[in-house]
Formats: structure tokens, sequence, C-alpha cells
């Protein structure tokens, strides 16, 4: 049997988080930001890894 990973999500509505999320959209539409995906897991942490049922 394989265990499974746990999660917690971050709460996107800190400040902290707010503030990150800001800076990234501002990366983005400079196109400073090449791979949106990769600047969001490097930024929150995230895996991305979901299971879709």
């Amino acid at each position: 049997m394989a265990s499974k990973k746990s999660q917690q999500s971050s709460d996107l509505t800190t400040p902290e988080n707010v503030q990150k999320g800001q800076q990234v959209y501002a990366r983005i539409v400079s196109g400073e930001c090449k791979d949106v995906a990769a600047e969001l897991k490097a930024t929150y942490g995230h895996t991305g890894d979901r299971k879709s049922n």
C-alpha cells in the first residue's frame, strides 16, 4: 500500500501571500516570467500534483 503525502493548502489571502502573488503577476505581465507554473511553484511551494477522479 502506498503512503499518501499530506498536503497543506496555503492561505493565499494572507498579506504576505498577497504580496507574493502581486510580484508574480507583475513578472508575468512585464514578460519577465517565462514559466508561470514554475514561478508559482517556487513562490508558494506547491507541487501541483493533483489526481483527478
